[in-house]
């Protein structure tokens, strides 16, 4: 496999793509390549994943957009606001392949989201996915892939599928963007009740986080966006913030972080943002 071209895509969409729940990928206009692409993370100079680019749709109104939510994963607070309002176009994504490892690309000049890959990014490609053979991402239920539909037809033709490959290692993860030395946000003490209960207290530290990431007191009321979180387990967090409880939503997590670092009531947890709506998570003594 040759991928010559590159898509870049921010999170926390691109983090959709990656675990399934998102196959068509909105843009502001068309694009006729079709076949193999690299997925880039935006602010990561590097290839995240490969996918191929199925078809492109007509653009689509805010009333298609709201329906078809399951398959790109746009809130629709967010689609009304018109903070979306020139990505309309479905660009629809198939057989998305995750690398054990992100690939650097040299951005060229000039480039803005769709880019050409060096023919040394296109080998470091080729040779992940030759050694490590990886399966294709499960479309969720309720995806474009899983339910069997597509976009309006286009007229560039649609390349078939690769044969399927043996399964990614067991140990393999899904890569991080932590890095450490990001901007400090605060440090929140870790209680017997945050052990407890596996939260992380934030009272202290809300007006330091983008007010469209935090959401009300129940799932009914989450924000518009939301974080992403690196806590060194094997996969990223994407999450709001609960703004009556000051703590993250989603936090099945919370209590793997502090079994894995050894937490005890008087720690201190750190929270570092690496970038815009990402943050690093970490246990100080």
């Amino acid at each position: 496999m040759n991928v010559t071209k590159g898509l870049i895509i921010d999170d926390p969409w691109i983090g959709y793509i990656l675990d399934g729940s998102k196959t068509w990928e909105m843009r502001s206009r068309t694009w006729g390549h079709r076949g193999w692409i690299g997925l880039i993370r935006k602010g990561t100079g590097a290839v995240w994943a490969v996918a191929r680019l199925v078809d492109v749709g007509a653009p689509l109104s805010q009333e298609e957009m709201i329906a078809t939510f399951d398959k790109h994963r746009i809130p629709p607070d967010m689609i009304r606001s018109g903070a979306v309002g020139k990505w309309t176009t479905p660009w629809e994504l198939a057989d998305v392949r995750k690398l054990s490892s992100p690939v650097p690309y040299r951005h060229k000049s000039g480039a803005v989201s769709q880019v050409v890959l060096d023919a040394e990014t296109s080998d470091g490609i080729a040779r992940q996915l030759a050694d490590l053979s990886v399966d294709a991402v499960k479309p969720q239920p309720g995806s474009t892939a899983a339910a069997g539909n597509r976009v309006s037809k286009s007229n560039a033709p649609v390349q078939p599928a690769p044969a399927p490959k043996t399964k990614f290692p067991a140990s393999a993860t899904a890569p991080k963007f932590h890095n450490g030395g990001g901007r400090l946000i605060g440090e929140c003490e870790v209680t017997d009740g945050a052990l407890k209960n596996s939260y992380i207290r934030l009272t202290k530290l809300m007006d330091k986080f983008p007010r469209d990431a935090i959401g009300g007191s129940n799932d009914s009321e989450t924000a518009s966006r939301e974080l992403i979180v690196d806590w060194g387990g094997p996969e990223l967090v994407r999450t709001d913030l609960d703004g009556q409880k000051k703590f993250f939503r989603r936090r099945g997590w919370v209590g793997d972080f502090y079994k894995l670092n050894r937490a005890k009531a008087g720690d201190k947890v750190r929270i570092e943002e690496a970038a815009a709506y990402r943050y690093c998570i970490s246990l100080v003594r």
